[in-house]
């Protein structure tokens, strides 16, 4: 599901959760509301086994979890972020088109 986002390979994008194993419960809540299979239960914590399966920008399972067990980055670095890849990866399309169209 990776792929990419705004022409961004996802793998780039520094936006996904980390889980605290020390205060997860495995309660669930996280795999239920998250459709994406970022997810796993493994034995008895929740883990993070396909992290860039994320939604950029979504951290809704973190507000979800009683515990707090799901972190994420910061918003507010993330739009920096994604201005800089958005550069550095218009540059790399625009020289893939011209040589395509050449």
């Amino acid at each position: 599901m990776a792929g990419s986002y705004m022409g961004i390979p996802r793998e780039e994008i520094p936006w996904f959760p980390v889980i605290e194993e020390d205060l997860c419960t495995a309660c669930g809540n996280c795999l239920e509301f998250c459709s994406n299979g970022v997810f796993s239960l493994d034995d008895v914590v929740v883990k993070v086994v396909q992290p860039y399966n994320c939604v950029v920008g979504c951290d809704i399972c973190a507000k979800d979890c009683p515990t707090e067990a799901i972190q994420f980055p910061e918003k507010k670095a993330l739009v920096p972020k994604l201005r800089q890849l958005r550069e550095k990866y218009s540059h790399s399309n625009l020289y893939k088109r011209q040589k395509v169209e050449s």
